[in-house]
This record gives C-alpha cells, sequence and structure tokens, in this order.
C-alpha cells in the first residue's frame, strides 16, 4: 500500500493499475449562531433528549464556506505552473487522456451514475468523473483488497498528496485531472480531507454511541461529496434558494445514502465485528450488542429499524427539496441516485426487516424502470419553474 499513497511516474498505464487493482464498491460500508440546519425532527435521536451540537456546528461551518466560494470565478491562471504545463499540445492530450480515463472508471463502476452524468456539459461531466475517481481511490485505502497495510501515516501522505495537487502539482495521470477540475471550479479542499479524516475513523473506531458520532461520521465518507459535487453541477440561474440551502441539501443525500448503506449491511458489518448504529438508541430499544451478533429479527428490532428507516427517509426529503434548485443538466444523476437509494429501504421492510441474512437491494428491472421516473421528474421540475417566473 505504501506504493500507492508516494509519488509515482505519470505513466499512464502505472496510474490506471492503481485504480483498477480491483473493483471497488460503489457503496460503502463504513461505513447556528446563524444555523442552517435540518429541520430539528431530522437530526434528534427518537429515544434521546439532547440535541446534537457539536457535530452540526462542524459541519455548518464548513458549508457556509463552501457556499461562499461557490459565488467566485476560478481562473485557470490562478495556477500559474500548470497553466505553463498546459500551454503545449502534448499537455492538452495528456489532460484530455486523464478525463477520458477518469470516465472509464466511472462507466465501469457506477454504471447508472455514468449515464447520467452524459446529459451534462462537457467540462462538468469530467469534473464529476474526476471528482468520483479521487474519492473511489481514497475509500481503496481502507477498503480495499491491501487494506490491511493502510496506517494513519499513509493517510497523512495521501492529504499530503491531495494538497500537492490542488496546489498543481499532481501525482499521476487521474491527479492531474483532478487539479485541472479544482483550477476551474469553486472547488474548496476541506469536503476532501473530511473524507480522508473519515477514512482514519475507520482504522480506529468499529462502534458509535450516538446518532451525534454516526452523523459526522455519515458526513465525513459520504456527505463531503455532496459538497465537493454542488459547484461542478450548478446551480440553476433563476433558483431563489440560498446557496447554503442547496449544498445543505447535497449534505443530506449524502448522509442518507450512508445511513442506507448501514441500514442495509447491518449483518455484513456485525460479521466484522462492527456495529454502525447508534448504541445510545439499541439500549432505548431494549438492545443490545449481543443481539446484533446473534442476527435474530425480533419485534424489538423491527421497531428499532422502523425508527432507523424513519429518519433515514426524512433525510431523503430534505435531500429532494435541492434537486429543482440545481442547473437542469445536472438533475437527472442526483435524482436517479436518490430514488435508487431510498428503494433500498422499501426493500429491508419487504424483508421483514431482516437485514442479518436477507441482503436488500433493487433489481435491474426496478433500476431501469426508475431512471425514466427520475428523469421525468427533472422535467416536471423544469416546468414548474418556468410557469412560475411567468405569473
Amino acid at each position: 500500500m505504501a506504493s500507492f499513497v508516494c509519488r509515482i511516474s505519470s505513466s499512464e498505464e502505472k496510474a490506471q493499475s492503481l485504480i483498477l487493482q480491483s473493483k471497488w464498491s460503489c457503496q460503502r460500508r463504513r461505513k447556528r449562531r446563524q444555523w442552517i440546519a435540518f429541520p430539528s425532527a431530522l437530526l434528534a435521536i427518537p429515544t434521546e433528549t439532547s440535541p446534537m451540537r457539536s457535530s452540526q456546528e462542524m459541519i455548518h461551518d464548513v458549508i457556509i464556506k463552501q457556499a461562499a466560494l461557490a459565488t467566485e470565478t476560478f481562473q485557470w491562471n490562478r495556477r500559474a505552473s500548470s497553466t505553463a504545463k498546459l500551454s503545449t499540445p502534448a499537455s492538452c492530450n495528456m489532460l484530455n487522456a486523464a478525463y477520458e480515463r477518469c470516465g472509464e472508471v466511472c462507466a465501469e463502476y457506477a454504471k447508472t451514475f455514468y449515464l447520467g452524468t452524459m446529459l451534462m456539459t462537457e467540462e462538468r461531466r469530467r469534473a464529476i468523473w474526476a471528482i468520483y475517481v479521487w474519492c473511489r481511490r481514497t475509500d481503496e485505502l481502507v477498503d480495499g483488497p491491501n487494506s490491511s497495510h493502510t496506517t494513519p501515516m499513509a493517510l497523512d501522505r495521501w492529504e499530503k498528496r491531495l494538497t500537492d495537487l490542488f496546489e498543481g502539482r499532481p501525482y499521476d495521470l487521474f491527479d492531474f485531472a483532478l487539479s485541472d477540475t479544482v483550477a476551474r471550479f469553486p472547488i474548496d479542499i476541506q469536503p476532501f480531507k473530511d473524507m480522508i479524516e473519515g477514512m482514519k475513523q475507520d482504522l480506529t473506531k468499529s462502534k458509535y454511541l450516538t446518532f451525534d458520532e454516526l452523523y459526522l461520521y455519515c458526513y465525513y465518507v459520504a456527505g463531503t461529496v455532496g459538497l465537493m459535487s454542488v459547484p461542478v453541477m450548478g446551480i440553476a440561474p433563476n433558483s431563489k434558494a440560498s446557496i447554503a440551502s442547496i449544498y445543505n441539501a447535497a449534505l443530506a443525500l449524502g448522509v442518507a445514502n450512508q445511513l442506507t448503506n448501514i441500514l442495509r449491511d447491518v449483518g455484513e458489518d456485525a460479521s466484522r465485528g462492527r456495529i454502525y448504529l447508534p448504541q445510545v438508541e439499541l439500549e432505548s430499544a431494549g438492545l443490545s450488542e449481543n443481539d446484533i451478533f446473534e442476527m435474530k429479527v425480533t419485534d424489538k428490532w423491527r421497531s428499532f429499524m422502523k425508527g432507523q428507516i424513519r429518519r433515514a427517509r426524512m433525510f431523503f426529503n430534505e435531500a429532494e427539496k435541492g434537486i429543482a434548485e440545481l442547473d437542469s443538466a445536472s438533475r437527472w444523476p442526483v435524482s436517479a441516485s436518490l430514488i435508487l437509494y431510498r428503494q433500498i429501504l422499501d426493500a429491508i421492510e419487504a424483508n421483514d426487516y431482516n437485514n442479518f441474512t436477507k441482503r436488500a437491494y433493487v433489481g435491474k428491472a426496478k433500476k431501469i424502470l426508475s431512471l425514466p421516473v427520475a428523469y421525468a421528474a427533472t422535467i416536471f421540475d423544469d416546468s414548474n419553474r418556468i410557469n412560475k417566473a411567468r405569473t
């Protein structure tokens, strides 16, 4: 794994071998002063009266910074050294090759999402591919075939590499694409650093006491993706929503997806000695760690799961509000992701809440049928926006 995080040559073959050395699972298991926040019911623990504040405060600060950056225009000459590199046809060809490789990775491991990106402008599409590949490689450090060799020091080196690419010093072909992306769009480094922090947490933490702790973890490993992507997705020119509220919706989708992953994979995680469910809430429901490891579906478990699913759906509902505010060409992949992930919760219910030994999944036929539904929803949002503008 040391070779993964140290400087390597710019060889296209080596870069590709690093990212494609094994198939990555797209669904991760791991798992206001003036407040811009979700409704309290969203963040409240059903059986716990203490409000979550520390995690929300920290994430709030990040969102405010992202919203401020979104009003800026990043010019390529911000990186003088990078400009020099791209001044030759060979450099331009290399950049095109870098983005093409990112697209190939996205097409192979996130087929539905890749299809949705084809509706975007070329610049946005390529930028989303570059972000996806970086997130995938980061996840691979702690969830890949060589993850047992990953140490906090290795992740520190990966973070140094991230800083370098943000400053126009990419290490390889894939870094080259992301370095170009962050220079073209108002993307801040903090969500990327926070995702690495989530990976560090995975190395040392296997249980979560409260939902406050779990919420912060979900932000680290999934909510950050939304914050990375909004500047690329773009905001509808006639949107009247605050930029911060749109970032909040993007965060909500990431958290909802990760909560869904956690609920789907309870049995799989338990077999690895991991429990990504709030311990306080388990105890309040009359459940213990042993109940999880014994993998028995009881009435207490069903009741507990109903509450967890209800909260995940509330995050999905909050996320849905922000889709209509995105640029019209960017809505379909986001809408499709939301619809497909939300159906996993339906599948858990259909399995009588047995997420110990039964895998909740959305069948291929249902996925295909969901795509035109997602697309129709984005068209409907556009029509509503136009009609409101006329009245």
